[in-house]
């Protein structure tokens, strides 16, 4: 029994793509819409908030996509917007977002994005948009970004007044009281802000942002996927990956020292997750015995017309070889007699250098007719064949010309059939002393069973000795440095050297490609003959190691069977457990490979990279940032601002750390309050009042802000910039208020 047996195989998970729309996005109701309401907008990167500030929540949320398409059977440009684009995977798939980053690039998309919604809202006005307007913007939004905000929102949708201010704001503001203070932790889709808040009011003197978000978190989950399964076998799409990044990636409380046991068994079992891509298997319908029979006979057929295809090429060839053989034989009896300068001169008329060069070649040409001889009756028996040679016996001097070919042919043929038959009585014999090996070996056992084990458990040893000792042989030359590779590289010289002396077709004055007349080692095919020996050496070592491997696995079976001390602990595979291998924990998870399974080639393992991609915004060197951790620029603002310092904290401070909030939609993933937790109980000065809440809900709150900011009317009138004041002071007027932007920043 395999000791793998008793492991359950690990549940795969689905690598799942977001279901498709059924039902486009509703519209809602134009008769009770009122002008005087504001309408907040959370223009995300990622997605659409939008609502009217006396409603609890937005009535409208869509992904922040724009996606043109044609249908080409009516001819016309569509074009689908929101959850609208995911109506269609094609559609889905041709989808953009206006922003470029952190910022918004394409104009026409947020226009045409900013009409849906309003469509979509009810506002059934004639003459544009005359509802106020809250907005969310970026901290430090570059001042061509409001510019056009300010001319899309009061030229173009004709708005009344508008108010921008800053999504985690908004969010902390929903959350608390409009004078309370503390230190806001935001982390969206492009990027993480730290942003203290004191007396409601935003000190963004000291807010420090982080390059990194939920995008970049996935992009990143898709890079190293993408490196750790470079041949895996289909492309899953962004949005795949946001479900892997969203449903199995978490905080580690301790990244560390998990980090250092993850890849141990028992931890793979509990945290390793399976996922498996989605593929079409091939089945093979069950043939009748009808057509296997057609079938085997189909390839008997074809095998017997390319065999009769090989034995005329061959009888071809070998015409061709015994015309050429005669002719040389025959230039051999007409040089007998003749002067060595005739000689030389008609043998490099015929293409040799000189005599030694002729002998060479036709000795090399009989010995190749005689291996590549092939007889039409290789079947039959001796008898039989013996009357096809009855030429060979005759003299020379009683036969004609015709005869004398035919029997030169004839001596061919029976040579050959001699080797064949003297190569089948060798089998033979060779087939017998092994069956006699075997009966041998067998009687050895059943009469001393202890003394066969102790000799097979001595061969085992050695060759399990031998077998290492050649693995290290090999392992060596790879190292330039090792004294087999520098033994292998001097015989390789030593090869050249004596090739040099002993070649006698080689020009002088040949150069080779670096122009050294002198070096024309390479010029001509025979030159590389010498690595043939080195590299025949190598694949022998190669060879030799596969046969003792064999021996081994043979060797092991039979004391798997006869030796009850002999276990499956005991084989060579087992002291290669996979178990052992930390890379194929780290690909393939607690369990055993099998390369021919389907489900298993497209299955992802997902364990490093769980607790790899969300720990890169507390660490982001992970992630290739030349920046601080949220940690690393909280502990800044909490001991060293505000008349703070490590021993003491200020009354600023001690607000700031009663009420750490954390918001933002990447803030969702598991384990980020808990850990947030740990790390500022390190810091923090003991005793510290600290106080740590995650928003209701990080991706709608900063909405649910906006929304209290309109209904508080005192406060709100503080906030909005009129259309009036935009055509008086322009597009650089900007509007401080607790939750939004300052002008130095």
């Amino acid at each position: 029994m395999s000791r793998d047996s008793s492991l359950v195989p690990l549940t795969a998970q689905e690598l799942r793509e977001p279901a498709l729309a059924e039902q486009p996005e509703p519209f809602d109701d134009p008769t009770g819409y009122n002008p005087d309401v504001p309408i907040a907008i959370d223009f995300g990167s990622s997605e659409v908030r939008a609502g009217f500030g006396n409603q609890e929540g937005p009535s409208h949320i869509f992904t922040n996509r724009l996606a043109r398409w044609r249908d080409r059977k009516r001819n016309k440009n569509l074009t689908f917007i929101g959850n609208d684009t995911n109506l269609d995977l094609s559609v889905r798939l041709q989808a953009r977002s206006p922003y470029d980053g952190a910022i918004v690039s394409n104009w026409d998309y947020a226009e045409e994005i900013m009409e849906y919604t309003f469509h979509h809202l009810g506002v059934n006005n004639q003459d544009g948009v005359p509802n106020p307007i809250l907005m969310t913007e970026k901290l430090a939004t570059l001042q061509s970004q409001r510019e056009n905000w300010y001319q899309l929102l009061f030229e173009c949708f004709g708005t009344s007044q508008v108010t921008f201010g800053l999504d985690s704001l908004f969010s902390f503001h929903a959350n608390n009281d409009s004078s309370a203070s503390g230190l806001v932790i935001s982390s969206g889709n492009e990027d993480t802000h730290v942003i203290p808040v004191v007396d409601g009011k935003g000190a963004l003197s000291e807010a420090k942002r982080i390059n990194w978000g939920g995008r970049q978190s996935v992009d990143y989950l898709a890079n190293l996927l993408a490196l750790k399964y470079p041949y895996f076998p289909i492309k899953p799409s962004t949005q795949q990956f946001q479900s892997l990044y969203h449903d199995y990636c978490y905080i580690s409380p301790d990244y560390q020292q998990e980090i250092q046991k993850i890849l141990s068994m028992e931890e793979l079992e509990t945290k390793n997750v399976v996922v498996e891509a989605p593929f079409s298997e091939i089945v093979q319908p069950e043939k009748s015995e009808e057509e296997i029979r057609l079938q085997a006979e189909k390839r008997r057929e074809t095998g017997r017309r390319l065999q009769e295809q090989a034995r005329q090429r061959r009888k071809e060839k070998l015409v061709q070889k015994e015309e050429e053989y005669e002719y040389y034989t025959q230039l051999k009896e007409q040089m007998k007699d003749q002067p060595k300068k005739t000689i030389l001169s008609t043998l490099q008329n015929a293409g040799f250098d000189d005599e030694q060069d002729f002998r060479k070649y036709v000795n090399g040409l009989e010995k190749t007719l005689k291996k590549a001889q092939v007889l039409d009756a290789g079947d039959e028996d001796e008898e039989t064949s013996s009357n096809k040679f009855e030429l060979v016996e005759v003299p020379d001097e009683q036969l004609n010309e015709d005869e004398i070919k035919e029997k030169r042919k004839q001596r061919l043929m029976k040579a050959n059939l001699d080797a064949r038959i003297k190569a089948k009585e060798e089998r033979i014999k060779k087939e017998q002393e092994e069956e006699e090996t075997r009966i041998k070996d067998e009687t050895w056992r059943k009469e001393d069973l202890h003394g066969w084990i102790k000799d097979k458990r001595n061969r085992l040893s050695g060759l399990i000795k031998s077998r290492k000792s050649k693995l290290k042989i090999k392992s060596d030359m790879k190292d330039r440095k090792s004294h087999a590779a520098q033994k292998r590289m001097k015989n390789i010289a030593t090869l050249a050297e004596e090739d040099s002396r002993s070649s006698t077709k080689r020009s002088r004055q040949q150069a080779t490609v670096d122009n050294d007349p002198n070096d024309t080692f390479g010029a001509n095919d025979e030159d590389w003959l010498v690595y043939n020996d080195i590299t025949s050496n190598a694949e022998a070592l190669d060879q030799a190691i596969e046969e003792e491997y064999n021996v081994i696995v043979e060797l092991e079976k039979l004391l798997l069977e006869y030796d009850p001390n002999f276990t499956e602990e005991d084989t060579l595979d087992a002291q290669y457990d996979w178990r052992n291998s930390t890379l194929h924990l780290f690909l393939r998870g607690p369990r055993p490979h099998d390369s021919e399974d389907m489900n298993q080639q497209h299955q992802m393992h997902l364990n490093v990279e769980r607790i790899r991609v969300p720990e890169v915004v507390f660490q982001p060197s992970m992630g290739a940032l030349d920046q601080a951790g949220i940690i690393e620029i909280c502990e800044t603002i909490l001991l060293k601002k505000f008349d703070s310092n490590r021993r003491e904290l200020s009354p600023i401070t001690q607000n700031l750390a009663s009420n750490i909030f954390l918001t933002g939609g990447n803030m969702r993933v598991p384990g980020m309050k808990e850990r947030i937790v740990r790390e500022f109980t390190g810091l923090l000065p003991m005793g510290t009042n600290l106080n740590v809440r995650l928003a209701k809900n990080p991706a709608v709150d900063a909405w649910k802000g906006m929304a209290k900011l309109s209904q508080a009317k005192d406060q709100y009138k503080k906030t909005y910039i009129t259309k009036q004041e935009y055509q008086e002071y322009g597009a650089d007027y900007i509007k401080e208020h607790n939750l939004g932007n300052v002008s130095y920043v």
